[in-house]
């Protein structure tokens, strides 16, 4: 159903292709033995142009745990393009090599640039900040198996939601399912931009409500979705530096949630969640982890045909 396709954003993939690569996923973890050798004979192109630990180190062990091959850099200087080369070229003759690829960059519009190029199935591993659809079935995959479903959630998203790219997807693609509530926490300076407002409009009965707070908002929440301040989206590090402990995560704001609720974070942290709060059983952000390499354990065998 997936073969041979790209994914650039989140709504690539329709509500009913993205249950579809829930349920192979969810048998992928129940029986991880029984796909070892699905992938055996193709090999992944890990293109990354900016640093990167959980999306790089996920796609290789699911490539590897598929039983198939990885290729790839992990920094521009690594790369011809510190010869000047093109995205263009570079996948194209990538193409020549691999099966798919998988590129993040910090440049926005990147991945299109490179799917465009390409001739083989293309996944956006993060562009600037704009999109990271990877993250976004990671983080819906496991509010799936948490919460058991995807829709009639009320989601507080907290701290860097203008240049939180995991952030910016993740409300697109939860926006089409049926009255999602959104509940957005962060400064004045760290608003989202103005076109999520516009997919949440979009939504299927969805609203929001923007707070400064995330106090006054805990008790209401299923799910907590904290992010970092991200020093390398600042120009000015005066602004990073007053703006970085804007919202930090403990065991005293915990008390204000409800039982049920879960946190999610796309990680890295930095400080906004406090160590004590990882022996909270509502803090699911490892589990997240984990299920991210079997989402893209899943996307692998779509994209290639070998469900």
């Amino acid at each position: 159903m997936l073969k041979g396709r790209n994914l650039i954003e989140p709504l690539d993939f329709t509500a009913g292709e993205l249950d579809t690569l829930f349920d192979l996923a969810g048998k992928i973890i129940a029986d991880p033995v029984a796909y070892s050798d699905a992938a055996k004979g193709k090999l992944l192109a890990t293109l990354f142009y900016e640093p990167s630990t959980r999306t790089r180190f996920s796609f290789e062990a699911a490539m590897l745990r598929l039983g198939g091959q990885v290729i790839g850099f992990s920094g521009e200087s690594s790369s011809s393009a510190a010869k000047g080369e093109s995205i263009a070229d570079t996948l194209r003759t990538v193409a020549c090599y691999a099966d798919l690829a998988v590129i993040r960059h910090p440049k926005e519009g990147s991945a299109l640039v490179a799917a465009n190029s390409a001739g083989i199935p293309v996944i956006n591993g993060g562009d600037g900040g704009h999109q990271h659809p990877t993250q976004t079935l990671t983080d819906l995959l496991t509010i799936r198996r948490e919460k058991g479903r995807l829709d009639k959630l009320r989601v507080g998203l907290c701290g860097d939601l203008k240049f939180g790219r995991t952030v910016h997807s993740l409300i697109k693609a939860l926006s089409r399912y049926e009255n999602m509530e959104f509940f957005l926490i962060s400064p004045e300076e760290l608003r989202v931009p103005e076109y999520v407002y516009k997919d949440i409009e979009r939504g299927s009965g969805s609203k929001y409500t923007e707070v400064s707070q995330m106090q006054d908002v805990l008790p209401a929440l299923d799910i907590l979705y904290m992010t970092r301040v991200q020093r390398e989206r600042f120009f000015n590090e005066d602004d990073y530096v007053r703006l970085k402990d804007s919202y930090i995560l403990d065991d005293e704001k915990m008390r204000l949630a409800p039982e049920d609720m879960i946190v999610l974070h796309p990680l890295p942290r930095v400080n906004e969640i406090a160590i004590e709060v990882d022996s909270d059983p509502r803090a699911k952000y490892f589990v997240q982890a984990k299920n991210g390499m079997y989402v893209r354990m899943a996307l692998i065998l779509a994209l290639l045909g070998l469900e």
